[in-house]
C-alpha cells in the first residue's frame, strides 16, 4: 500500500480518537451538570461536596469512599458506556480510544471507593493551592473554585469547552469588584452589568461629583496615593484598572509626565499592591486583576502619548503576568463613545457586556474592537513578547539585585 495514503489513514485515525477523548470529556460535564440540576442525581452528586475540606483533605474516609461509589463510578460507568456505544455503532476502530481513555477513569474509581489508590484522586489531592486556575484544562486551583467559590459554576472535568460554552469559567455572584475610572462612561457600564451579575461593587473615583447607584461602595482616592487603597485591596476579589487620561496631541512635558504618571505607573502601582494582598491559598482561586491597556498596544490612537503610555503598560504586565499571583485580564478595547474618546463607534454599555461575557467564559486576553486586524495582531504580539521575556529574563530576589 502507498506510503502517503498509510500515513494519511493514520493521522486520520489519531483525530478520531482524540474527537473520541473530547467526547467522553463531555459526557463526564454533561452528568456533572446533570448532578446539579436533575433531582434524582442531586442526592449523590452532593455526596461529592460533603467528602472535602476547604484544603481538599477528606472530610471522612467512609464519606469519601461512599461519594466515590455513588457519583464517580456511576460517572465513569456512563462515560465508558456512551464512547462504547459511539464506538460499535460507526465501525471505527480509533473511536474505542475514548472508551478506554473512560476505564482509566472508571477502575480507579472502584478502587477509590473502597479505599485503594486514593492519590489517583488529582484534582482533589490535598494541600496548598500553588497555581492559579488553569485555562484550557482543568487544575486543583480551577476545579477548588467549585467547591467553595460557586457550586454551579466551574462544571468542566478536565477540558475546560463547555464551561466556555456555557459562561461557567468564572463566577461573579457575591465576589468583591473594584475599578477605578469608575466615573467615567466604561466605568459606569461596568459597574452596571457588574451588579447584574450580583457582584459587590466598589467604584473607585477621583471624581468627588460623581453619583453611583445605591449598591455601589464609593471610595475617592487620587493619583499618587495608591498606597492608602490597600486596606481596602485586601478584601477585593477582582480589581479592574480602568482610569486612564487622554492628552491628544500635546507634546510639552507636562504632557508627558502626566501621561505616563496616570496611564502607566499609576495601574502599575495599584497592581503590585493588589499583588501583595493575594497571601491565602484560597486567594490564588479567587483573585483576579482586569486591567485595561487598549487596543493602542497594536494599533494607531491617534494620541502618541495615549498610546507611549497605554504600550508600556501593556508590555510591564505582559512581562508581571509570567509570575503574577493571580489570574490576570488584559482589557484591549476599541474606540468607544467616553470622555476621552468622544469620538468613538462603540458604546460602553454594548462594551461593558462583551468584557462581562467574555471574563465569564475565560478569555484573558479580552478583546473588543470593530477592527478586525486587533484580534490577529494582539494574539500575536502578545505570544511573541511574552516568549521574549520568558526567555531574557529571570525572576531573582531582592538580594541578589543589590549585590
Amino acid at each position: 500500500m502507498d506510503f502517503n495514503l498509510l500515513f494519511g489513514e493514520a493521522i486520520v485515525q489519531s483525530l478520531l480518537g482524540l474527537i473520541s477523548i473530547i467526547l467522553a470529556e463531555l459526557v463526564r460535564d454533561i452528568y456533572h451538570l446533570a448532578g446539579h440540576y436533575w433531582k434524582p442525581l442531586q442526592k449523590f452528586h452532593n455526596l461529592h461536596h460533603k467528602a472535602y475540606c476547604p484544603d481538599l483533605t477528606m472530610t471522612s474516609l467512609e464519606v469519601y469512599k461512599k461519594a466515590q461509589w455513588y457519583n464517580d463510578v456511576p460517572e465513569s460507568m456512563v462515560m465508558v458506556t456512551a464512547t462504547a456505544l459511539v464506538a460499535q455503532l460507526s465501525h471505527i476502530w480509533a473511536m474505542w480510544l475514548g472508551c478506554l481513555y473512560s476505564l482509566f477513569f472508571l477502575i480507579p474509581a472502584i478502587a477509590r471507593s473502597q479505599g485503594f489508590l486514593l492519590q489517583t484522586d488529582l484534582t482533589h489531592k490535598p494541600g496548598e493551592l500553588v497555581e492559579i486556575p488553569s485555562q484550557w484544562t482543568v487544575n486543583r486551583t480551577y476545579h477548588w473554585r467549585h467547591h467553595f467559590d460557586q457550586g454551579n459554576a466551574y462544571f468542566c472535568g478536565y477540558f475546560t469547552l463547555v464551561d466556555k460554552i456555557l459562561g461557567t469559567s468564572l463566577s461573579l455572584k457575591g465576589k468583591v469588584v473594584a475599578i477605578t475610572g469608575a466615573s467615567g462612561s466604561l466605568g459606569q457600564a461596568l459597574i452596571e452589568e457588574l451588579l447584574l451579575h450580583k457582584a459587590k461593587v466598589i467604584a473607585l473615583t477621583t471624581n468627588a461629583d460623581a453619583c453611583f447607584h445605591e449598591k455601589v461602595e464609593v471610595l475617592h482616592w487620587k493619583i499618587g496615593s495608591e498606597t492608602d487603597l490597600m486596606p481596602f485591596l485586601k478584601n477585593v476579589d477582582i480589581l479592574i484598572i480602568n482610569h486612564g487620561v487622554n492628552v491628544y496631541g500635546n507634546r510639552s512635558a507636562a504632557a508627558i509626565q502626566k501621561s505616563y504618571e496616570v496611564n502607566a505607573f499609576s495601574a502599575l502601582k495599584l497592581a503590585e499592591l493588589f499583588f501583595e494582598t493575594v497571601t491565602k491559598s484560597s486567594h490564588r482561586a479567587l483573585k483576579e486583576l482586569w486591567i485595561n491597556t487598549s487596543e493602542a498596544e497594536v494599533n494607531p490612537a491617534f494620541s502618541p502619548l495615549y498610546e507611549l503610555s497605554k504600550r508600556t503598560l501593556g508590555d510591564l504586565i505582559t512581562l508581571r503576568r509570567l509570575d503574577a499571583p493571580c489570574i490576570i485580564r488584559k482589557l484591549v478595547l476599541g474606540p468607544f463613545k467616553s470622555q476621552l474618546n468622544p469620538y468613538g463607534v462603540m458604546s460602553a454599555r454594548w462594551v461593558s457586556r462583551a468584557i462581562v461575557a467574555l471574563a465569564k467564559r475565560d478569555f484573558r486576553n479580552i478583546i473588543v474592537t470593530i477592527n478586525p486586524i486587533t484580534y490577529i495582531a494582539f494574539p500575536v504580539k502578545e505570544f511573541f513578547q511574552s516568549l521574549y521575556f520568558r526567555l531574557f529574563t529571570s525572576k531573582k530576589e531582592q538580594s541578589q539585585l543589590m549585590s
